[in-house]
């Protein structure tokens, strides 16, 4: 037992869980438990951001870029929900993110009365936003609490959780017991005949095909041996980019797994939603789809696939491997094939997607091999899901199906905090980028070396394309009037420069990387063409997807 105050009981548990990096914005609530981050010393990395929005995107880019815990604190009322577009993005993409809140006077809690930073009733709004979410009451509950949120969050399918203290709690000192780490619940056992299932299903396959979602990073090394074993092409849009090595033959871009989708006979999805392919590309007649996922809700959320395997990908991928291994010898190589399929796709885009295409090969040749790749969401940001070169798994680092416009700036300096070493490129449009630029405050007084390339067409442009294309050209709020972003960013104390040319940002890219400080690179541009042909794809199965649904 040790005398502690609540905010220390909730920090020094959430250290015990690992924790070394905080997200945060101080303010009346939070004001003990900021004075406990000051006593952790150099035990604790404190990112002091200048937006609730900016320390929640920080914390999630964190947890996207290490599969560990980011960790954000904001006070209650407007402060918690200016921070929920980051929160509506990692339970998109299954970030394990950890909210710690203050709340109000434990006396006012649901009464109305008016207290600074009240809201209704703002546990009940978090826990619609996120896996979990609870109330601490006593500095003594504190510890198991935090377990609590750490067995919710990392456990199963692992998402955001909430926990908050009203601030006189958090002043409040008591003898606290003291706990180990939170022990986190085994994922479900793999089922042996579902695993044989599978296995016999892969044996007599001609064309399988593995569409590989976040999910798939845990399967690390197994799915690679699974792919080359049975040469199935893998093919990711977002999450499970980098799950196989882009210069692998066997991975294969969005678009040409559309094409390759015609002649799969057996498809494994692993730890993907699938949804590109229930809901646009459509299930073969003959097509028989395997699906492996930790969490059981997902099989039957579109269409039931013929094998189920409840599990972790971890657990699931080496057993299917031993499984098929068992019954049949490695298949003849595609090499050949794949290689002019991935060749042939790439060359589609390149002449169709301009200048994104270019602007993009010129950023992966200055990036290093290890480096880290923020996207936005704009148009070259939608190229990159499926153009941009991907070497190693959480190096693409996206927002998922939650296309959360401007969050890619502060959630680039999360990743560039989690990544001190490495090198980090972020890309934004002119209209997402000025929802995080004020972060570029924190950028410059953390000395984070992120580089930030900002293209610049004074639009929404995907907006006004839909006005063009969908009303008649009736323009409406598509335009904008921006500053001048080399001089915005300077008065930070940040170097700044402009190019032209995909040469240009490539020398620029590097020099910026090698200075190892803040930069950003802005590019004016033409109208890019539309990138959106490559992922909204004809059906393949027009008649769409079987087995009820």
């Amino acid at each position: 037992m040790s005398n502690l105050s609540g905010a220390q009981a909730l920090l020094d548990q959430m250290m015990v869980n690992g924790v070394d990096t905080i997200f945060g914005l101080p303010g009346g609530q939070l004001d003990h438990f900021f004075d406990a981050m000051h006593g952790a010393g150099d035990k604790l990395r404190l990112f002091c951001t200048r937006h609730e929005q900016g320390a929640a995107y920080m914390a999630f880019g964190y947890a996207r870029s290490t599969g560990k815990t980011g960790v954000y604190t904001v006070v209650p009322g407007p402060g918690v929900l200016n921070s929920t577009a980051a929160l509506c993005s990692a339970y998109a993409t299954n970030a394990p993110v950890l909210c710690m809140t203050g709340q109000i006077p434990t006396q006012g809690l649901g009464k109305g009365i008016g207290y600074l930073h009240e809201l209704p009733d703002q546990l009940a709004t978090m826990r619609t936003l996120t896996k979990w979410a609870d109330r601490v009451m006593s500095p003594e509950a504190a510890p198991e609490a935090v377990n609590e949120a750490f067995r919710q969050m990392l456990g199963g399918r692992q998402r955001p959780v909430s926990l908050e203290m009203p601030m006189d709690t958090m002043a409040q000192r008591s003898e606290v017991p003291a706990l180990g780490a939170a022990e986190i619940p085994a994922p479900p056992p793999v089922d042996d005949d579902a695993i044989a299932a599978a296995a016999k299903l892969l044996a007599n396959a001609k064309r399988p095909l593995i569409i590989a979602g976040g999910g798939a990073i845990a399967a690390g090394d197994s799915l690679r041996q699974l792919a080359e074993h049975l040469q199935a092409p893998v093919v990711a849009f977002r999450s499970g980019r980098g799950v196989i090595d882009d210069r692998s033959h066997l991975s294969q871009m969005f678009p040409a797994g559309n094409d390759l989708w015609s002649g799969a006979d057996v498809v494994i999805g692993l730890g993907t939603r699938m949804e590109q392919q229930y809901l646009y590309w459509g299930i073969g007649p003959d097509m028989k789809v395997i699906r492996i996922d930790i969490d059981e809700e997902e099989f039957d959320r579109i269409s039931s696939p013929d094998v189920r395997i409840h599990a972790d990908a971890a657990d699931a991928v080496p057993a299917l491997l031993d499984a098929v291994q068992r019954l049949t010898g490695s298949a003849s190589s595609r090499e050949d094939e794949l290689n002019e399929v991935k060749a042939r796709v790439r060359n589609e885009i390149a002449g169709s997607v301009q200048p994104q295409f270019d602007f993009l090969e010129a950023i992966r040749r200055a990036l290093p091999e290890d480096g880290l790749f923020v996207d936005e969401i704009t148009q070259c940001g939608y190229a990159s899901w499926y153009t941009f070169p991907v070497y190693r798994p959480r190096s693409l680092i996206t927002c998922g199906y939650q296309g959360t416009l401007g969050y890619g700036y502060a959630t680039a300096l999360g990743v560039q905090a989690a990544h001190p070493d490495k090198a980090v490129v972020n890309i934004a449009g002119d209209g997402g980028f000025m929802f995080t630029a004020n972060e570029m405050a924190t950028a410059a007084q953390y000395n984070l070396p992120l580089v930030t390339v900002v293209f610049n067409n004074n639009k929404f442009q995907n907006v006004q394309r839909q006005q063009k294309d969908w009303f008649d050209g009736r323009l409406i709020a598509s335009d904008l009037t921006n500053p001048d972003f080399v001089k915005y960013a300077e008065s930070f104390g940040i170097r700044a420069e402009r190019v032209t040319t995909p040469a240009a940002l490539e020398s620029a890219v590097k020099a910026a990387l090698e200075r190892r400080e803040p930069a950003l690179i802005e590019v004016p541009t033409r109208d890019m063409d539309s990138p959106w042909p490559f992922i909204i794809r004809d059906p393949v199965f027009p008649d769409g997807c079987r087995n009820g649904s």
